[in-house]
């Protein structure tokens, strides 16, 4: 972990001068409960400006979806001059365009490919993980823009981690029937109930479409436990802020 400007700096991206990948922390901004997208632009203006200076960008570059928990994964060819709706996702090769999505206690997953340079940010919470919408990110940087996913390099940022992050029969069932090692992702509790590894199962969708071991890093940070430094629906109530996990290849 590598801090600037409030800003966490993942080490596995350190070696590449081309591409810029972070992590918001509750202390990258001021006001108590910052979102990014909203039904007006009151809602998100003033953050995205505070975010685009951190940056050193402008705000325009700042690239979100509306996430709806779908696993959507948009291509983004130029900025777009419309809200990305019902999307979770989002993939590029043009540079000069932060890909950003929004979390508080789901998983952000930042991808590059240094060789074909291309990015993704995914937003990760049960629902996208079991529907395997980081192993479609994969698949669409393969497909569209030539990637290797043996090349491709990701982070798995901060969110619930499998200690807290206590889950009910749906998300178990849902688990055992779309995950791989289902068996080592769900742990029971001494009360007999099932705790869920959000890292370790997006990690093993990573793997399982053909990234390296090598190449993926678990930043390993709770969002519950560490409140102080991010933001928690589960621990705060879904009205709470979010952090912003990004990725920009450099022009």
């Amino acid at each position: 972990m590598h801090k600037k400007n409030e800003l966490i700096y993942y080490k596995i991206f350190s070696g590449f001068e081309n591409v810029v990948a972070f992590t918001t922390t509750k202390q990258s901004f001021q006001p108590p409960n910052p979102r990014f997208t909203g039904d007006s632009p009151e809602i998100f203006e003033t953050n995205r400006l505070l975010l685009a200076e951190k940056l050193m960008i402008k705000p325009g570059q700042l690239v979100f979806p509306r996430q709806t928990h779908t696993n959507c994964v948009a291509e983004i060819s130029d900025i777009p001059d419309h809200e990305i709706k019902e999307t979770d996702a989002l993939v590029t090769n043009k540079p000069g365009i932060c890909l950003c999505v929004q979390t508080a206690d789901c998983v952000p997953v930042l991808l590059f490919d240094p060789k074909m340079n291309v990015i993704s940010a995914v937003h990760a919470g049960w629902r996208g993980t079991v529907k395997k919408i980081t192993g479609i990110a994969v698949q669409k940087m393969a497909r569209n823009y030539g990637s290797s996913p043996k090349n491709i390099i990701a982070a798995i940022g901060p969110s619930i981690g499998p200690e807290i992050y206590e889950v009910g029969n749906e998300v178990v069932e849902e688990v055992r029937k779309s995950l791989p090692v289902a068996d080592i992702l769900l742990l029971k509790n001494s009360s007999g109930n099932f705790h869920l590894n959000l890292w370790e199962a997006n990690r093993q969708i990573l793997l399982e479409n053909g990234l390296q071991g090598r190449n993926i890093q678990i930043f390993g940070e709770c969002s519950f436990t560490q409140n102080h430094r991010y933001f928690s629906a589960r621990k705060e109530g879904a009205e709470t802020g979010r952090i912003v996990s990004g990725i920009m290849i450099l022009c």
